[in-house]
């Protein structure tokens, strides 16, 4: 089941959800708005191979906003930390911001229990778009489990800011 807004509250207040920092302005009936940090990166090569660890450049968010590029992956950071050891997060864009063709999650949408961090986003645009640091840009949701728990503890733990894919691991 999904938690609701206010619970999300209750269970950030007793510690068992991670939300730094937290706007209670930003609790919905059902999930938790989050923000684009100010740090993107984008990859170097046209072509990427899951073999190896592929290269990267930093693009920082300018106070005027930054135009991303349609048809275009761009992987950005929540301003928040979030994460529970006691729920399993999942997360979407904010409709307002789907309805500027504005993708910030490609297929993943599905967070481990465990995991706590600043969560990697995979901006896409339909066409160019301007995005700024500290919009509300998509909505974290937390839902209750069954059965017995193994938190997470992979490569992406206590990630901060955006991270590449580490999918080259798996291939020694």
């Amino acid at each position: 089941m999904i938690l609701s807004g206010l619970q999300i509250a209750r269970e950030r207040e007793a510690g068992r959800i991670i939300i730094d920092p937290f706007d209670e302005s930003a609790v919905n009936p059902n999930s938790y708005n989050f923000t684009l940090s100010d740090h993107l990166i984008v990859y170097s090569d046209e072509l990427l191979d899951a073999s190896r660890e592929n290269l990267t450049e930093e693009i920082r968010i300018p106070p005027e906003g930054l135009q991303l590029k349609a048809n275009r992956l761009y992987l950005a950071a929540t301003r928040e930390v979030m994460g529970s050891e006691h729920y399993v997060p999942t997360f979407a864009a904010r409709s307002s911001v789907a309805r500027l063709g504005l993708f910030i999650n490609l297929s993943a949408p599905l967070g481990d229990i465990g995991f706590i961090g600043q969560w990697t986003l995979q901006l896409y645009a339909t066409h160019d778009v301007i995005v700024y640091e500290g919009m509300k840009i998509g909505q974290m949701m937390w839902w209750t489990t069954v059965g017995e728990i193994a938190l997470y503890d992979g490569k992406y733990q206590h990630a901060n800011g955006p991270r590449a894919s580490m999918l080259f691991r798996n291939f020694r």
